[in-house]
């Protein structure tokens, strides 16, 4: 598993991260708890989660994912703690009163204190705003940060969700400020979702952001068992209740993209090589790219999308992949897109 440093920053990830969001849902605490084994085993150092978590994330449910990880970290020993690289997140609403959610100083640090709590752990190593709130000032919510990073419970920061022109502001408000900046961006891109290449990764080359990519397999549209016509099967994300199945489906769940993937399915027979290995070792290959996240509600799945890491794609694979791309029509940037609860 190649290792490599997140963004500008001295902090050493591997290029496979693993997400956690199945966990006391999808995959219960014993097959949680093996899948974090077998992503340990594999080299994996990396774990991202978050409070809202497990999806669908609701007020009552949140902080579930947190609470399976933290004990199987006290499980672990100092040992394990030590080596491993751990990533929450914060913004989405854990209960039903206006302050319970959003990126105000107020929320923010009593979200940290309650994933420590959860993940029975002195630190974050990687603390992550979820998405931007469009309700609180940049300044309020960096400065917060910050604070978090001075008193020693967060060891970086980052965003998720933001776009380009959210994360230049906020980098220069951190350097206006003289405030802790975010090392790393985690936006959705795989081979079917590819409009960061635009703005978002240039930005990020040229600033020198870390970006952790989510949703590398479209949801599971990239793992090749879905075909056009079928209707989505219960207990995959697609089928999720809440407004979590109707994102997948409004992302993915169109015609054109199961085109695409027949496409790249025929060519990875051909071609005798895994399509779920060809999307997540595209992904990691792309320039700007730090690491992938790969999700599971088995540990057996990891056998097969973890061992991408070490496949080393042809010019012909290369082109395959872009072929796939240039067919999909080009939709509404917003379309799929995670929408915070907005609260009066």
């Amino acid at each position: 598993m190649q290792i490599r440093s997140l963004g500008r920053s001295g902090l050493k990830v591997s290029c496979l991260c693993l997400g956690t969001m199945t966990f006391a849902n999808q995959a219960d605490e014993a097959e949680s708890a093996a899948i974090m084994n077998r992503a340990w085993e594999m080299g994996v150092n990396f774990f991202d989660t978050a409070d809202a978590y497990p999806v669908p994330p609701t007020p009552a449910t949140a902080g579930g994912t947190e609470a399976v990880i933290g004990r199987w970290l006290a499980a672990q020993g100092t040992a394990r703690r030590q080596q491993l690289v751990l990533a929450s997140k914060c913004r989405f609403p854990m209960g039903e009163a206006p302050n319970d959610g959003g990126l105000s100083r107020r929320h923010i640090l009593e979200a940290c204190e309650a994933s420590l709590r959860r993940l029975k752990t002195d630190w974050i190593d990687l603390y992550q705003v979820h998405a931007p709130d469009p309700s609180t000032p940049i300044e309020e919510t960096l400065r917060a940060l910050d604070d978090l990073v001075r008193q020693g419970k967060v060891r970086y920061i980052g965003c998720s969700n933001f776009a380009a022109w959210q994360l230049a502001l906020s980098l220069g408000a951190s350097e206006r400020r003289n405030l802790e900046a975010f090392v790393c961006v985690q936006p959705r891109y795989n081979l079917l979702a590819r409009d960061i290449e635009a703005e978002l990764l240039p930005l990020c080359r040229d600033q020198g952001i870390g970006v952790i990519a989510y949703n590398p397999l479209a949801g599971g549209m990239l793992t090749g068992k879905y075909r056009r016509g079928e209707s989505p099967r219960e207990g995959t994300r697609f089928a999720l209740g809440g407004q979590t199945g109707r994102i997948y489906r409004e992302r993915y769940w169109q015609d054109a993209y199961l085109a695409a993937v027949d496409g790249l399915r025929d060519y990875c027979a051909q071609r005798k090589i895994s399509l779920a290995q060809l999307a997540i070792a595209w992904l990691i290959a792309q320039p700007g790219i730090t690491c992938g996240i790969v999700g599971a509600s088995r540990a057996s799945q990891l056998e097969e999308t973890l061992a991408a890491a070490d496949l080393e794609l042809t010019a012909e694979d290369h082109a395959a992949c872009e072929a796939a791309w240039y067919q999909i029509p080009r939709r509404p940037l917003t379309a799929g897109a995670v929408q915070p609860e907005r609260r009066n």
